[in-house]
């Protein structure tokens, strides 16, 4: 078997024993595991599209890829011999395990700026956050623990043994349950998150590493170094269902967004092997970059990514041709990267109020209705339109800028309206034009931009009761 990383120091440390021989030492000859591709947020330098974060290995730092350009527009300083990447749900950090310090580094994803140091285990490896976002678990490959970061203090909250050189770990949609390879220990450790207790632990293929589950939560992928294998786990029942052949040295797994596919990163072949999730069996063999050892599907499905460690690039897959329509160059060993998910479009709500108050003239009585656009956030409304209905018979009058009429219906326009900003406009009805009794009004929201999130709020009335023509009384 190849050993994990078999490649010279970097030439700034030329007395250092290489990164290939010590991760050697520490996995026994097992192919290193790398840490998953997870959903970020795009930096403020980045463009719209979502952006890949990849730990450079040999250069302590992490590389940031504008996949929309394909092209590497940041690159962030980390701790010694980054690994994995992780990032939190709400996308404002990013976790990259440090392999030879021991730590784990935080780096804030709208400034790129590393806020904490986290110490871990012995040589930490993959890491993967919750769900909810709470807790990052950590696998530290030199040891049989896991380390549980609480990310609201970023420090550690609970040491859990598992198996013996724990390397991948993946966290199951529900975020109920954590799986964690053991990568000398042929099995794989079932933890549930709530109590961080093992509840099962699993035989599987020789040396496992890479670990994903499937967008259902129904199926656990386990890439088995030393069996050319991977084994897929019933998650109801923690027992390996089947045994997928892909050859060569698969070393991680990812699924496809839709789950359809699954993607192997074999480094001893130099390919990705793409499998059928429903008829369990690879279809395609795509040749990449030397030493595949990390693939991860864009969270849009448009795009696979494979970081390739021997030849100090990141391959793009096609998915529709399983075929590589670009190199990525500029990185010092990729190992783990963690995609950002493209901005979330800008949505402003409007709120829609309106008010009638009587001015009761004896020579010439009448209404004066209000009608209120208020931005409730979060964006900036560029433009927005609300409509009032009046009663039968009734004609406004005296109206303000941006408002027009036409027979019983009003219509008003709205200049940009900044969050938490209101814009009211009036305009009044004559008294002598209404029938006596309940006289009611209504409005709505007709358009707006950005996007309105919420409709429950794009609606008001007021109905006022007309006693006699110079009598109006209003709530």
């Amino acid at each position: 078997m190849p050993s994990a990383l078999s490649r010279p120091s970097k030439p700034s440390r030329p007395s250092r024993p290489s990164k290939g021989q010590r991760l050697t030492a520490v996995l026994t000859g097992a192919t290193l595991a790398l840490a998953g591709l997870v959903a970020l947020p795009a930096p403020a330098q980045a463009a719209a599209g979502p952006s890949a974060y990849v730990a450079n290995f040999h250069g302590d730092t992490v590389s940031v890829i504008d996949t929309s350009t394909k092209t590497v527009t940041d690159t962030i300083t980390v701790g010694n011999s980054p690994v994995g990447v992780a990032i939190a749900p709400a996308e404002e950090r990013a976790y990259v395990t440090n392999f030879d310090e021991a730590t784990v580094s935080v780096i804030d994803t709208d400034t790129h700026a590393v806020t904490a140091t986290v110490p871990v285990g012995s040589n930490p490896l993959n890491v993967a956050v919750t769900p909810s976002g709470s807790r990052a678990y950590v696998a530290n490959s030199g040891g049989t623990t896991v380390s549980v970061i609480d990310t609201a203090t970023n420090t550690v909250s609970a040491t859990v043994q598992v198996g013996e050189s724990p390397n991948g770990v993946a966290i199951s949609p529900s975020g109920a349950s954590a799986y964690v390879t053991n990568n000398n220990g042929n099995s794989v450790t079932v933890l549930d998150t709530a109590t961080n207790t093992v509840t099962a632990t699993v035989p599987v293929g020789a040396a496992p590493a890479g670990v994903a589950i499937s967008p259902s939560g129904t199926s656990a992928y386990v890439t088995n170094n030393n069996d050319n294998s991977v084994s897929v786990l019933d998650t109801a029942t923690n027992t390996v269902s089947a045994t997928i052949p892909v050859g060569g040295t698969p070393n991680s797994v990812t699924f496809a967004p839709s789950g359809s596919r699954a993607y192997v990163a074999d480094r001893g072949s130099g390919d990705v092997k793409v499998i059928d999730t429903a008829t369990r069996t690879v279809t395609a063999t795509v040749p990449v970059g030397d030493g595949p050892v990390r693939v991860e599907a864009d969270p849009s499905g448009t795009a696979v990514y494979a970081a390739n460690i021997e030849d100090d690039t990141v391959s793009v897959i096609a998915p529709a041709t399983n075929t590589v329509t670009d190199t990525i160059g500029g990185f010092t060993g990729p190992y783990g990267m963690a995609f950002t998910t493209a901005p979330p479009a800008a949505q402003a709500d409007i709120a829609v109020d309106l008010t009638a108050k009587p001015y009761l003239s004896i020579l010439v009585p009448y209404l004066t209705y209000t009608l209120t656009a208020h931005n409730t956030g979060p964006a900036t409304v560029t433009s927005a339109t609300l409509t009032a209905k009046l009663p039968p018979g009734a004609r406004a009058t005296n109206l303000s800028p941006g408002c027009t009429t036409s027979g019983t219906t009003v219509t008003c326009t709205y200049a940009p309206i900044a969050a938490n900003a209101s814009t009211p406009k009036t305009f009044r009805v004559p008294l002598s034009l209404l029938t006596l009794g309940p006289v009611k009004a209504t409005a709505e929201r007709t358009a707006s931009a950005p996007t309105d999130p919420t409709p429950t709020n794009d609606t008001a009335s007021v109905t006022c009761t007309a006693v006699s023509i110079i009598l109006v009384t209003c709530p």
